[in-house]
């Protein structure tokens, strides 16, 4: 199984680390700066570095040759068409909501300021439409009374992603395939970044 992981940060680099530990051929990875976390961590590991010229869209020719997954762990940029074309099965990305529920950027401040009991973590198939692809694999978990977006990433959505991952990346090595089950649009809610 031979990944372009696309990311930045904390939890670019968890998944990185993660996916290394599970024997994943890392082929790049692709990060918005060299001086992210990402970046540096890949350096160390001494895995290719791509860095985006524009940090909104991931173009094909970021994606290293003969790739089978594109992997996305907390990148902003979007995956072009072209360049998911690059990739054997596509891609996937992990998505701290029970998708549909909560598409966008602050996923985790909406589950706090809904008042959700339950939170959750998808990883979907990266499509056209922001966080809208089929879902390859779900998991749950609640929320804790009075618990911080902040305190619920660390405890439980950040750890989950990277459980959740492995398992979707494992299920592509053993099958050649990825699960995919549409999502309900009906239930379909925006997340996005509010002031304050």
């Amino acid at each position: 199984m031979r990944v372009t992981l696309v990311g930045s940060r904390y939890f670019g680099a968890a998944t990185l680390d993660r996916l290394l530990k599970e024997g994943v051929d890392i082929a790049r990875v692709v990060a918005p700066a060299q001086d992210d976390r990402l970046s540096v961590a890949a350096q160390i590991a001494g895995i290719e570095v791509a860095v985006l010229d524009n940090p909104r869209i991931v173009p094909a020719s970021a994606i290293a040759p003969g790739t089978d997954l594109i992997i996305t762990a907390h990148s902003h940029a979007r995956v072009s068409a072209e360049a998911l074309a690059r990739s054997r099965l596509g891609g996937i990305g992990y998505h701290p909501s029970l998708l549909p529920r909560h598409r966008g950027i602050a996923a985790v401040e909406w589950t706090i300021r809904e008042g959700d009991p339950i939170a959750g973590g998808s990883i979907y198939h990266l499509a056209e439409r922001l966080d809208a692809g089929a879902i390859a694999a779900q998991e749950w978990c609640f929320v804790k009374k009075g618990e911080t977006s902040r305190e619920l990433w660390e405890r439980a959505l950040a750890p989950m992603g990277l459980d959740l991952i492995a398992r979707v990346v494992g299920y592509a090595r053993e099958h050649g395939t990825l699960p995919a089950k549409p999502q309900d649009e009906q239930f379909a809610t925006r997340a996005p970044m509010t002031p304050g």
